[in-house]
């Protein structure tokens, strides 16, 4: 029988092609360099191939290595979906769960949730991981998360999505501003101001052009912030208006500030906030447990209060 290689080898390899640096790779893996460095020659001695170019200054994966990293990958995620499968046998709420969420939600949704979530799943450890949609579902694909918290619509391949709420879009304007006092604003009126958006790489900055037909709006390129609640500060500082979800709304977003919320027109301008996990995952039966607890969230079961949304009050 051949001798075959170790999920130990092919894990320290990955990491390795990963970051295309032994010492980052040893520290990933929680290795000493020279430890995952002998694992990674036994795996060519093995295979009886290069699997990576080494210099003093680099190090590069072949062609062949390349190749046999993204089998590599897979193997890896299998193994882990094995121990899920007997994990979710035992009690599937329980056990460590890798939870990624975008950024103009996990601020807001988590700290409301994450207490009850302990006390329903007392088994459950969730280790939480804040990122971009992108990277978010690259990790997802990966292994390196279980589930996701993402906003939709985005464009997914091999992911299960699972809804749990709308995200209705609100229009945020300073004070003064000719839109204050509105009952509601239309796209029209939007289209003749100065949008604030989040910089390239956040979802929302598409969803919320997308949602309320703003593909034409003039964009302030000049700023553009890193989150909403740097958007929120430079629609207080006048600098122009912009788009909130009810969700961060709710959460306190403008509280505070010299600001004016007003809905927009139209046929309910929304995000939809959903979970997203492998189609491959063994542990469907926990997200949708997760999910159905997401969703029973204050922020989704009524209405947002405009006139509470700036308030100092809670």
């Amino acid at each position: 029988m051949k001798n075959l290689p170790t999920l130990r080898q092919l894990k320290f390899f990955v990491a390795v092609v990963d970051r295309l640096h032994f010492g980052k790779a040893a520290e990933a893996c929680f290795v000493g360099q020279s430890a995952l460095s002998a694992a990674i020659q036994e795996l060519e001695e093995t295979l009886g191939v290069a699997l990576l170019e080494r210099t003093r200054r680099s190090v590069v994966p072949t062609t062949i290595g390349l190749e046999i990293a993204t089998r590599a990958r897979a193997l890896l995620r299998d193994a882990e979906d094995i121990v899920d499968i007997a994990a979710g046998a035992q009690d599937p709420t329980s056990g460590p769960l890798r939870l990624g969420v975008i950024p103009t939600i996990g601020p807001f949704l988590i700290p409301e949730v994450m207490p009850r979530l302990r006390a329903a799943f007392p088994g459950l450890r969730v280790y939480l991981r804040e990122e971009q949609t992108k990277p978010i579902l690259a990790q997802l694909e990966s292994g390196q998360l279980d589930v996701a918290v993402i906003a939709l619509p985005y464009q997914v391949e091999d992911v299960e999505t699972l809804e749990i709420a709308e995200d209705p879009f609100f229009m945020v304007c300073p004070r003064g501003h000719r839109l204050d006092g509105r009952a509601s604003a239309c796209a029209s009126d939007l289209e003749q101001e100065e949008l604030l958006l989040l910089e390239d790489g956040h979802c929302m900055r598409d969803h919320a052009l997308a949602v309320c037909a703003l593909a034409g709006a003039r964009r302030n390129i000049a700023f553009q912030g890193t989150s909403l609640q740097t958007l929120a500060q430079m629609v207080a500082g006048g600098l122009g208006i912009t788009l909130a979800p009810r969700l961060a709304i709710e959460a306190g977003l403008l509280r505070g500030l010299d600001v004016c919320v007003a809905p927009i027109e139209g046929d309910r301008p929304a995000r939809r906030i959903a979970l997203a996990w492998r189609r491959t995952s063994w542990r469907k039966e926990t997200f949708r447990l997760l999910a159905a607890s997401l969703a029973e969230s204050r922020f989704f079961s009524r209405s947002v209060d405009l006139a509470a949304a700036t308030s100092d009050k809670d």
